[in-house]
């Protein structure tokens, strides 16, 4: 079995740090809050594309514009709780607690 010198390897915290700032700052926050963006939109297009939906379909269930699908999915825009309940409702996403 090969042999891995783990005395380089650099945990994420000090990656993120170095490139966006340390936590607290202002471009880590925005950092964090595109990473978010990006994050939610990938959750709502793959749904779509599970429930083998086009982003002009989506768009009419919404009431909205394709390219605001598109920069949802994309995680350009900085999306209203509302816009996203939407989104989702119109996905089939429940947000039901489930007590165990």
């Amino acid at each position: 079995m090969r042999k891995i010198d783990t005395s380089k390897l650099v945990d994420a915290e000090t990656v993120l740090t170095d490139k966006y700032g340390a936590p607290g700052t202002e471009s880590r926050r925005e950092f964090e809050a595109k990473a978010r963006a990006y994050y939610y939109g990938v959750i709502l297009r793959d749904r779509r594309k599970e429930l083998k939906m086009t982003q002009s379909e989506l768009a009419d269930k919404v009431g909205t514009a394709r390219s605001y699908i598109a920069r949802v999915e994309r995680g350009e825009t900085d999306m209203q709780l509302s816009s996203f309940l939407r989104i989702a409702q119109a996905l089939q996403i429940d947000f039901t607690p489930v007590f165990i």
